[in-house]
């Protein structure tokens, strides 16, 4: 028994050092010729080359030639195969997918000779077995054939995106023997551009780039650049390549957007370039010409931005030295109109978009529209409004500690009882204001084209402490801009939840699928609570804009202290309003106002 497993350990291991597809997988040529193409489909150069009479040779072509190409999948299929006693040859079919609906086919052939060792059969290695136009010394490579840009308009056609020439302005630590004192000649010339680059960020930025590697300063446009380069030219170690980009009109303009929507337009024009194969030498010269497809056109991409609600949104955020934003969007149609951040509120990010904050009263939308669809109440119904009630161990407060007695729901919306809809939501059922959530997009995960968001979270609450907290826009909702913004939406459009779209011809997803609606007569209710809260609550500094209606909303937030909201609507036009540590109402209704102003009326 010994002796036997000795003798198959030495079989096995004999196997495993003799050529693949020689005589262990028989003398048939066909074996062999489809055992070389099914390793050169998979990618197994190394694999493929031991059914070569040339492995070496075959191993590093096969290798090089897919490094250039970088297939998805190739498919390679034998086709006739003759054999005589000497020598065999096989024809094959190709197809070689290079993404992007990009595919390479073509017919070729090899020759088989018989193995000096075993008597199987391997391919006669020459470059012409991958394609029969390759010769000596040559590889195969892909090159693209750019497509001509489309325009990038908004929704009117105003071109939104051009094409323009940037300047790079790169500093090579090695050839600059006083990086202090140059970092700070850059930093006074580029300040005026950007704030942000300071002598010490580009410092760090220098020591965290490679050894041998110049660092990027910043990005310039040409006129930019043209405007300081007496300034920076003569500084050692600096040079300035240039290069094309879809930009903006202006360096801030609609900074939250367009760069996902410049995103979409490369993508597409990626998509339609054509590309050639092509045979060129060890120097890279071009030889011939395998394969060719000519550049697709590329359509318009027209968007969703509205360049006078985007323009006025900007400059209302820009008047507070707070992080400030104002998300807007059309009812009707879900179109994304306008998303403004000031300076401030973009170096924390992108909060108008994914921003996670307590939305305070605003999220009493919501709560009124969870309570009315319960039956519960009616908007006529008397509710208590006291200066504070206790929910199980919790206190909650009105602002101010506000005192109403016992009036109307829609008298205690105006005037934004935090006790009365505390009491409502504890009353609630555990995911009531979650479904209701749901139903004006909090909570929903959107997939949109050219946009990452955030709409927010209003989980499930066993708690009827936790629900109470809930109902008042604190406890565990979040909700970003954007989100409110949706809630808005929805009652502007008569309870129907508005599919979020920034590009015109994409489609959105959400991953719960769709929502049943809010009862028409819900939404039409909690409209006209919205309005009351305008010319006669919380909001009616605002009472001179026309037929506006709203919610007011300020929530505590940790560390950043109270935030400030306002969520309303105009005509149609839904938007929201957010100014980050404002501490009370009067900033965002500012905001809004100068917003709402700066179109004129409604």
């Amino acid at each position: 028994m010994r002796r036997l497993r000795l003798v198959a350990v030495l079989l096995a291991a004999l196997m495993a050092v003799l050529p693949a597809g020689c005589g262990f997988f028989g003398s048939d040529p066909h074996d062999a010729a489809a055992a070389f193409l099914d390793a050169l489909a998979k990618g197994d150069a190394a694999a493929a080359g031991r059914f070569t009479d040339d492995p070496v040779a075959a191993t590093e072509l096969i290798r090089q030639v897919r490094g250039e190409l970088r297939p998805q999948r190739v498919q390679l299929t034998v086709g006739d195969v003759r054999s005589g006693d000497r020598i065999a040859s096989a024809s094959f079919a190709a197809v070689w997918d290079l993404g992007r609906g990009r595919q390479w086919r073509y017919s070729g052939a090899f020759d088989l000779l018989p193995a000096n060792t075993t008597d199987g059969w391997l391919v006669r290695w020459s470059p012409a077995v991958l394609h029969p136009r390759l010769g000596a010394h040559q590889l195969v490579t892909l090159r693209e054939e750019p497509a001509e840009p489309a325009p990038v308009v908004d929704r009117a056609g105003t071109p939104l995106l051009t094409t323009q020439t940037v300047v790079t302005v790169m500093l090579d630590h090695s050839e600059t023997p006083d990086l202090p004192g140059a970092a700070a000649q850059l930093a006074s010339a580029l300040g005026r551009f950007d704030p942000q680059i300071t002598q010490q960020s580009i410092i760090a930025g220098v020591n965290a780039t490679p050894a041998g590697q110049p660092s990027a300063v910043a990005v310039l446009r040409q006129q930019d650049y043209e405007a300081i380069r007496d300034q920076i030219d003569q500084l050692p170690g600096l040079s300035f390549p240039t290069q094309q980009r879809l930009l903006g009109p202006d360096q801030d303009f609609a900074s939250q957007l367009l760069p996902g929507i410049r995103k979409v337009a490369a993508e597409q024009l990626q998509n339609a370039a054509g590309w050639r194969i092509v045979t060129v030498t060890a120097m890279g010269q071009e030889v011939e010409t395998l394969a060719t497809a000519q550049p697709r056109p590329v359509p318009t991409l027209t968007t969703t931005v509205d360049r006078a609600v985007q323009v006025a949104a900007e400059h209302a955020v820009d008047a507070v030295p707070n992080p400030a934003t104002i998300v807007a969007i059309q009812p009707s149609t879900g179109e994304i109109l306008g998303v403004a951040q000031n300076r401030a509120a973009d170096a924390q990010g992108p909060l108008s978009l994914t921003g996670r904050f307590p939305p305070g009263s605003t999220f009493k939308i919501v709560t009124a529209s969870a309570a009315l669809q319960s039956k519960q109440v009616t908007p006529n119904s008397p509710v208590a409004c006291p200066a504070t009630t206790i929910v199980g161990q919790r206190v909650v407060a009105n602002d101010h500690l506000i005192d109403l007695g016992t009036l109307p729901l829609h008298t205690a919306f105006a005037n934004s009882c935090n006790t009365t809809f505390a009491q409502l939501a504890a009353r609630l059922g555990t995911g009531a204001l979650t479904d209701a959530a749901h139903q004006m997009g909090i909570g929903m995960d959107y997939a949109i084209a050219g946009l990452t968001t955030f709409t927010g979270q209003v989980p499930p609450a066993e708690s009827m402490v936790r629900r109470a907290e809930n109902g008042f826009g604190q406890g565990r909702v979040l909700a970003s801009p954007f989100g409110m913004a949706l809630v808005a939406a929805t009652i502007d459009a008569g309870g129907q939840l508005p599919t979020p779209i920034l590009i015109r011809g994409t489609t959105t997803q959400t991953a719960l699928g769709p929502v049943p609606p809010v009862p028409g007569e819900v939404a039409d209710a909690v409209r006209a609570m919205m309005r009351e809260e305008v010319t006669a609550g919380t909001a009616k500094s605002l009472a001179g804009q026309t037929q506006l209606f709203g919610q007011t909303g300020t929530a505590d937030d940790g560390p950043t202290g109270a935030n400030d909201w306002f969520v309303g609507f105009r005509g149609d036009l839904a938007f929201a309003t957010l100014v980050v540590g404002a501490g009370s109402s009067a900033p965002a209704l500012d905001v809004s106002g100068r917003f709402l102003s700066a179109l004129g009326a409604g």
